[in-house]
């Protein structure tokens, strides 16, 4: 269960890095540059991955997982 909660964090803090940055317009090329939908979505995906690598890494993780 820590290996799922770590896996899918790093996979959610990189993929919403990624959104936030072309909502922003620093990496440009998709239908997501300069959006600002995707730079919210990206915010609320890399909070929930930071949330679950916190959860995977803090005090009591070690305990039946």
């Amino acid at each position: 269960m820590r290996w799922t909660r770590i896996v899918m964090g790093v996979v959610m803090v990189v993929a919403g890095g990624t959104w936030l940055l072309q909502g922003l317009g620093v990496v440009p090329g998709t239908f997501m540059s300069h959006n600002f939908i995707w730079v919210v979505i990206g915010a609320f995906v890399v909070l929930a991955g930071v949330i679950l690598l916190r959860e995977a890494f803090g005090p009591g993780s070690r305990k039946g997982g």
